[in-house]
């Protein structure tokens, strides 16, 4: 590559800026931008034009789109080669055969090399190497001067901000966790303190920012909180989690925090998928509930909880004891064991803080609520497996919760085990009614409550957002953060898979196959099985047998509609080309051919006519669906639209749909009397079963007269007629006409 290439330099995260041997290039106009960044980030790959139009203008491309194309790109060329000759082959910006490829290094892209450091981060994180992770992490986040693509117009560049937005938001959580690991923990504070003012929303970041100041010193400020870690919500306060239903479970709860007060402990787990509810169940059941002179402490664990030993049982404790001179004493004690066990010093602290808080629980009974118990820091998790063993014999409760298949919550004692599944249609439905902005109609509701499988947390986002609405991608992002990239692409797959079945419910059986996602993804089974295996312990996906499928159709459609739609068209068609290669269902070819809005070409129409008989044994109605799209296609070969066609009326008649129109299209342009017969007789067929006796008699008679059908059909036309002749209109005879006449068809003839 020339040294002018090399010179060249792009700035995505923030406003975009184009340096060439370090001088600024003026690009213009926003549309001129919009392809530079589309270009930019496919760097060293080829962009076809329609994928280029889909990304500056969407769906509503003007009929000039390829035309403005073509003048962006040369002018973007004039200014990015100045010195090649006007005639001349670009080389930085090349073309041919429909598309355009930006040929630069990818590092030269800002937003390429954010991704690359990310991936180096991880791999140093693998490798228990926290030094050098933070070293990459913080070299990531240097590279952002704002808001990424900014004021860059066009669908490409709206759905790039929002998944480098939360690529920044996750990159820069993970900084503050290194930097309190590394004992740094005013600079974690500091880090924290702006992502909260960024995102004021998101209530996680208040709690990490309560851990820090915790770690650092300064526990009174991370009291006054706004949401304060380790203690209930108000009733009807703000942030409080709105619970509908589970009247069963909050009557449990509420039952074992009586029979506590009365003496009798026990623990109590609440286990359930991400977002179904624990959170908010926890604090419905347990805020204000305890009888005087029963006591309750509450925190919430989270991944900066592991790096202090029992934090999170010193702020339950905390929480529990607030006010009390004699239980504040208690929370100092455990206090002095911490310090002690993070020292080394002291006998063994997990028998020393069990002792401690059994005694506590004998002079008042004692309830001690931990949500998300699986991120409590070792330690904390060790005492709670002692206190269990003693919970029972003492006024002591423990409740907590976890994600259900934890292994690290399954591995702890607890008397009870609560499964939270799915709300109940009625449930979800007040749910959403309750929270939604707009009550939604009966159709979006029940496409609401479809995509959101029971599961409160979507319930409410999709009640305030409507199905595809604003914020939904963030909401289900929450929930796939921790995976690697190389499971999001596995996850990205199996939506792409799935995304017929979420338009046309019911005409493909739900998911896909793993065999199928092995195709697609050109994944070894051993490896995808690993790629696949975070994804199904956090709910997120379920399998039965060999077949994979979302929890929460949302999420399918969140993956899926996030991937700008020219791109989307692309990948579908390369999903229908692998499985079609590797031998898959034809009809999730078809599937895969119908959701892309794929151009279906001369090579889709060879495959189709040589499978649509297999596809229509195994899903009817795709097939029809795909041959009226074929048959539809101008461009497509005659002989092949034809034959997709003849196919289409066929499929047409046997599933009882009217196959008039499709049958009379290609009885007209056949030269074979074999067809031409089959045909004319499918359309007569079709209006004599919707009541049409005249139109269909009226087809068979014409048939009959003109001769030109092969014998095999005239005997059928003659069937119909003599079928249809007692509800035509007229005389049942006519005995002036020779019998010939009316066995040929000139008029009809009873049996």
């Amino acid at each position: 590559m020339s040294a002018e290439h090399e010179g060249i330099g792009l700035r995505l995260l923030g406003p975009v800026l184009v340096r060439r041997g370090g001088a600024e290039v003026r690009l213009g106009s926003a549309r001129h931008t919009a392809v530079l960044c589309a270009l930019a980030l496919n760097a060293g790959r080829a962009v076809c034009r329609e994928q280029l139009v889909a990304a500056v203008w969407g769906e509503d491309a003007p009929a000039s789109a390829i035309g403005n194309l073509y003048t962006y790109v040369s002018t973007l060329r004039r200014l990015l080669e100045p010195a090649r000759g006007r005639w001349a082959a670009g080389e930085l910006l090349a073309s041919g055969g429909r598309t355009y490829q930006l040929n630069v290094p990818p590092e030269s892209v800002d937003a390429v090399r954010f991704e690359s450091l990310r991936e180096a981060a991880r791999r140093h994180r693998a490798a228990g190497d926290a030094d050098a992770e933070l070293a990459v992490v913080e070299s990531a986040l240097r590279l952002w001067h704002g808001e990424a693509l900014a004021e860059v117009p066009g669908p490409f560049a709206e759905a790039q901000r929002l998944r480098l937005a939360e690529l920044r938001l996750v990159t820069a959580e993970r900084h503050a966790a290194l930097l309190a690991t590394a004992g740094r923990h005013e600079e974690a504070t500091e880090v924290l303190r702006g992502l909260v003012d960024a995102y004021p929303s998101k209530e996680n970041l208040r709690t990490l920012l309560a851990h820090a100041l915790r770690a650092a010193g300064r526990a009174g400020v991370a009291v006054r909180l706004d949401t304060r870690v380790g203690s209930i919500p108000a009733a009807g306060g703000p942030g409080r989690p709105m619970l509908v239903g589970r009247h069963p479970e909050v009557r449990r709860l509420r039952r074992a925090v009586a029979e506590a007060a009365a003496g009798c402990g026990g623990s109590v787990r609440v286990e359930g998928i991400p977002g179904i509810g624990k959170s908010a169940l926890l604090a419905a059941a347990l805020c204000g509930t305890a009888p005087a002179p029963c006591r309750t402490g509450w925190t919430i664990a989270d991944e900066l909880s592991r790096r202090v030993p029992l934090g999170v049982l010193l702020e339950c404790v905390e929480s529990a004891t607030a006010g009390e001179t004699m239980s504040a004493h208690l929370a100092s004690q455990i206090a002095a064991v911490a310090a002690e066990a993070d020292g080394g010093t002291g006998a063994d602290p997990v028998d020393r803080a069990v002792g401690l808080i059994c005694r506590a629980a004998a002079e008042a009974p004692l309830v001690l609520s931990i949500d998300d118990l699986p991120w409590a820091d070792p330690l904390t998790l060790r005492v709670w497996a002692g206190l269990g063993e003693r919970a029972a014999r003492l006024p002591l409760l423990l409740v907590a919760s976890a994600r259900s298949g934890s292994a690290d919550a399954c591995a702890l004692p607890a008397g009870e085990v609560l499964q939270l599944g799915p709300l109940a249609d009625d449930d979800a439905t007040a749910l959403v009614r309750a929270v939604a902005t707009e009550q939604p109609e009966a159709t979006d509701l029940r496409r609401i409550l479809d995509d959101a499988g029971g599961n409160p947390y979507y319930l409410r986002h999709l009640a305030v957002a409507g199905p595809g609405g604003d914020g939904l991608a963030t909401a289900v992002g929450t929930h796939l953060t921790s995976f690697t990239d190389q499971t999001l692409q596995v996850l990205r797959a199996v939506a792409f898979l799935s995304a017929y079945e979420l338009d046309a419910p019911g005409t493909l059986p739900a998911g896909c196959t793993v065999a199928a996602l092995a195709a697609v993804t050109d994944r070894a089974l051993p490896d995808l099985a690993r790629e696949l295996d975070p994804a199904l312990a956090a709910g997120v996906l379920t399998r039965s047998g060999d077949r994979l499928a979302f929890r929460h159709r949302v999420v399918a459609r969140t993956l899926h509609e996030g991937v700008p739609a020219a791109l989307r068209i692309t990948l579908h068609r390369t999903f229908a080309e692998r499985i079609a290669a590797g031998g898959g269902p034809s009809d999730q070819v078809v599937a895969q051919l119908l959701t892309g809005d794929v151009p279906l070409d001369d090579s889709v129409g060879a495959w189709l006519v040589e499978h649509v008989e297999r596809v229509a044994e195994r899903a009817p109605r795709i097939a029809i669906a795909v041959l009226r799209r074929a048959g539809a296609q101008a461009g497509l070969d005659p002989e092949l639209r034809l034959s997709l066609n003849v196919w289409l009326a066929r499929l047409l008649l046997r599933q009882d749909d009217n196959a008039a129109a499709e049958a009379g299209w290609v009885a007209a342009r056949t030269t074979d009397p074999e067809l031409e017969g089959e045909m004319r007789w499918i359309a007569a067929r079709a209006h004599e079963r919707r009541g049409q006796f005249e139109a269909a008699a009226e087809i068979a008679r014409a048939a009959l007269r003109e001769r030109r059908v092969a014998p095999y059909w005239m005997d059928r036309m003659r069937t119909l007629v003599t079928r249809v002749r007692p509800e035509l209109p007229g005389n049942p005879t006519v005995p002036h006409m020779s019998r010939s006449a009316v066995v040929d068809g000139e008029v009809p003839v009873r049996p």
